[in-house]
């Protein structure tokens, strides 16, 4: 139901406000009071063709809004809702007409394209007139029609609903299966990167350990020169630096029976000995390990060569490999219950296409029911409206696929002389035929 029209700047209107109640609603003036300019200012909201020439002289811009109630039109919502376009209990269109011709078009605040605009006003809106019967000239709309006259739109809404279920279901299992050969080809990468790095048996800190290892190596000999010398001079070779210093403690310890003053003298040399001792042993063990070994050294360059390789490949450290690896087999668990994900989908889509098609029945068997009432009803009004030959019928194709609406489409049919069949009334009906046509539709 339109609640509100404002208009501004538009034709000969500088500010217009009028709020509309519930039932019949009239405007009245005498002919170039400008009730044909606010027709025209909603055919605008209805997607109608802008133009600055609807735009006040010495304005801008011109502005036509309307408020709808939709609160009881979900199809209405669902649109707007797949639009982006924030729904509610109402509907404000807003659209702007400027002579910069930039125009532009507010669905409740958002901005929205003319042609949204065009599928969401049909439902809200019809204009009556002989040559503005687009609704009836419209095959879409009788659809609408015929199912707001049997009262069934919450049966096509659930129709709907499951509809749009059903389309989102198949489309992903569409997508799963198309995507089954590159699915295939990742496995079969991810599954050799996962057996690569656990092979390598990778361990943090070993890289830099090993290029330490492999200084020690290459560097043996003269690591062993150092270490022995510093040993005999130290501890075991002639003159060795610890066997003075014994002597010379000796030495201390026995001055310091005549002065003991000198006693924390000899404490701190027994300090420096013992620690020159400790030293001196530690570089005996440490030479004592080192030793040429070519083929230890063999090992360590094949080792770092891996490693080298695999951070080239992958990631330049051991942690991030390792990192790396962990998000592989994560990938590959994943693709392990694709399988499942598949029954599932094909599970779900044919549960859902036996609910589509049985409530696609029942919604095809209360439109068969309406269309016989809608036909008599609609015969008998224009009977009254002096087309007493007038015949009116409604025409169902069947779909090959069931459809966002059903599973039929609907057309309504016509023939206003006896002995002639019926036919689409976009080709068979005049203006003033379409006019009592609508007439009949909104009396019954």
């Amino acid at each position: 139901m339109l609640t509100d029209l404002i208009i501004k700047n538009f034709a000969i209107i500088d500010a217009l406000h009028v709020s509309f109640r519930p039932g019949l609603n009239m405007l009245t003036g005498e002919t170039g009071a400008g009730k044909s300019i606010i027709i025209d200012a909603v055919n605008l909201i209805l997607g109608g063709r802008a133009s600055s020439d609807l735009i006040r002289t010495g304005e801008d811009d011109a502005v036509v809004e309307c408020l709808f109630d939709i609160a009881e039109h979900e199809e209405i919502r669902k649109k707007l809702a797949d639009s982006g376009i924030e729904t509610g209990a109402e509907l404000l269109i807003k659209r702007i007409v400027s002579r910069s011709g930039k125009n532009r078009v507010f669905m409740n605040g958002g901005m929205a394209t003319t042609s949204l605009l065009g599928e969401i006003t049909p439902l809200l809106v019809n204009i009556y007139g002989q040559h503005e019967s687009q609704t009836l000239l419209r095959p879409e709309n009788h659809l609408y029609l015929l199912d707001g006259y049997a009262g069934i739109v919450p049966v096509r809404e659930l129709y709907s609903r499951i509809h749009d279920e059903y389309r989102k279901t198949a489309e992903e299992l569409r997508l799963l299966e198309t995507d089954e050969r590159d699915a295939f080809r990742r496995i079969d990468l991810l599954s050799f990167q996962s057996r690569e790095i656990e092979e390598a048996v990778l361990l943090p800190g070993e890289d830099v350990e090993l290029l330490e290892e492999r200084q020690r190596l290459l560097h043996g000999e003269k690591l062993i020169r150092a270490t022995s010398g510093a040993y005999d001079a130290l501890y075991d070779g002639d003159g060795a630096l610890l066997g003075v210093l014994r002597s010379i403690i000796a030495e201390v310890d026995e001055a310091g029976t005549v002065d003991t003053n000198l006693a924390a003298f000899s404490a701190r040399l027994n300090e420096s000995y013992l620690s020159l001792e400790d030293t001196a042993l530690s570089l005996r063990d440490y030479g004592a390990r080192l030793e040429a070994d070519p083929g230890r050294l063999q090992e360590v360059d094949d080792r770092l060569d891996l490693i080298y390789r695999l951070k080239k490949k992958y990631l330049p450290t051991i942690e991030g490999i390792l990192t790396f690896k962990e998000e592989v087999d994560a990938e590959l668990e994943a693709f392990a219950h694709r399988g499942e994900r598949h029954s599932q989908l094909e599970e779900t889509l044919q549960r859902l296409e036996n609910s589509l098609r049985e409530a696609g029945r029942e919604l095809t068997r209360q439109r068969l029911e309406a269309s016989t009432r809608l036909k008599t009803a609609m015969e008998m009004e224009l009977h009254e409206l002096a087309m007493k030959n007038a015949h009116f019928d409604v025409a169902f194709t069947s779909y090959d696929e069931p459809r966002a609406t059903g599973m039929e489409r609907v057309e309504f049919l016509f023939s206003p002389n006896p002995g002639e069949a019926p036919k689409p009334l976009a080709r068979i009906a005049s203006g003033g035929e379409l006019s009592r046509l609508m007439l009949a539709m909104k009396q019954i």
